[in-house]
């Protein structure tokens, strides 16, 4: 159960209906996290930063390595709504995210996803030198700022108890 209902796009006010339309001009669909975000601006702001961080990522992981490694974290962090939502991503390309074929690359970042969602203080040296033997320094910092905003729309999930969207359901694991 909600613990604060979503709101209907009347219902927002200027500044959220303004983010609101980015968002569909984007082609995202507004789900029930998003229109709870949309009580406040300032929130809904913050979290949809997800949006251009996961463009940056994405640009250098590519799509489907960018997909597993949010599904990695937001099945580490149990969230319902984020897993079930790159779950049904990997469905569409025609994958079973319960047995995905990952290179040693893929296994690395998935490795990775699940540590900073466990327990982001013991990613290890070994971990971190993997990514400087690949990635920039900039692209590093990237993904732990992109990891950290999944990390952060899980949580948010979590707490306010945000119900799965009826969209999601026939996606669902477990």
């Amino acid at each position: 159960m909600p613990r604060i209902q979503p709101i209907s796009y009347d219902e927002a006010n200027r500044q959220s209906q303004e983010t609101w339309n980015d968002q569909i001009k984007r082609g995202a669909t507004m789900t029930n996290m998003k229109r709870t975000l949309a009580r406040a601006p300032e929130a809904f702001g913050a979290l949809m930063s997800w949006y251009p961080l996961y463009d940056v990522v994405s640009g250098f992981l590519g799509k489907r390595t960018t997909v597993i490694f949010c599904h990695a974290i937001s099945a580490q962090t149990d969230c319902l709504i984020c897993e079930t939502y790159f779950r049904k991503i990997l469905i569409e390309w025609g994958e079973n995210p319960n047995e995905l074929s990952l290179d040693e690359w893929e296994n690395t970042l998935v490795g990775l996803g699940r540590q900073i969602a466990n327990e982001p203080s013991c990613v290890s040296e070994e971990q971190f030198e993997k990514l400087r033997r690949k990635l920039t320094d900039e692209q590093v910092v990237s993904l732990f700022a992109f990891a950290a905003m999944m990390v952060a729309t899980n949580v948010f999930n979590h707490a306010m108890g945000v119900e799965l969207d009826e969209a999601l359901e026939k996606y669902r694991g477990k």
